[in-house]
C-alpha cells in the first residue's frame, strides 16, 4: 500500500477510526468548518514560506 504523505505507516483501518472518532467529537455540522479551518491555515503558510516579502491580503 503507498504511503500517504504525512500519515506514514497508518493503515485502512487507523484511518478509519481516526475518522470515526473526530466525527464523534466534532458532529457532522461543525466538520465543514473544521476543514475550512485548516484550507485557510494551509493557505496562510504557503503563503508565507514562499517570502515575497509582502503582508498576506486577508478577505473581510
Amino acid at each position: 500500500m503507498a504511503k500517504i504523505l504525512f500519515l506514514g505507516n497508518l493503515g485502512v483501518v487507523e484511518i478509519v477510526l481516526i475518522a470515526l472518532i473526530v466525527l464523534l467529537l466534532f458532529g457532522g455540522r461543525k466538520i465543514p468548518e473544521l476543514m475550512k479551518g485548516i484550507g485557510r491555515g494551509i493557505r496562510s503558510f504557503k503563503e508565507g514560506a514562499r517570502g515575497d516579502g509582502e503582508e498576506p491580503k486577508q478577505k473581510e
